[in-house]
């Protein structure tokens, strides 16, 4: 079995109290999340609390869009929110991901992770895929639209 972590930061200039909402409610996420652009025809459902933990998210789109399903495991406002993420297509996966907000200077340090294993099929896939280089620019996408939603207020 092969482990994986793909990490970026971003420092973004406001308190983490202003932050924190935009990631913590997934009905924000269409806002700022790299995948929400992907497929016009994806489908999305929330279940669940509107924010915080046990809020939940599941889409279905076509091709790299995928499916899958997010819900939110812990969240300690405004420092840490744990996320168990379960694609169901193309792959079986289930990555947990964290985001940490972390005050610097004058602004934020925003750190959004995501671990993962590879077993079976997905490790074969891992054997030519680095997931950095796979997700890393969309992380850092997705980092730099929710400095620019928070800033918009």
């Amino acid at each position: 079995m092969s482990s994986f972590n793909v990490t970026r930061s971003a420092l973004i200039q406001a308190p983490a109290e202003a932050i924190y909402p935009f990631v913590e409610s997934f009905r924000e996420w269409v806002k700022w999340s790299p995948w929400e652009t992907i497929d016009p025809s994806m489908t999305r459902t929330y279940d669940g609390p509107v924010k915080g933990v046990g809020a939940k998210y599941a889409w279905k789109g076509k091709g790299k869009a995928g499916a899958g399903t997010m819900e939110i495991t812990d969240a300690s406002e405004p420092a840490s929110i744990a996320i168990r993420l379960e694609f169901t297509k193309p792959m079986k996966a289930l990555n947990p991901i964290t985001f940490t907000f972390a005050p610097e200077g004058s602004g934020t340090r925003v750190t959004w992770a995501m671990d993962g294993e590879s077993k079976g099929l997905n490790k074969v896939f891992m054997l030519f895929m680095n997931m950095d280089k796979l997700v890393g620019g969309d992380f850092e996408k997705g980092l730099a639209k929710l400095a620019t939603v928070v800033a918009q207020g």
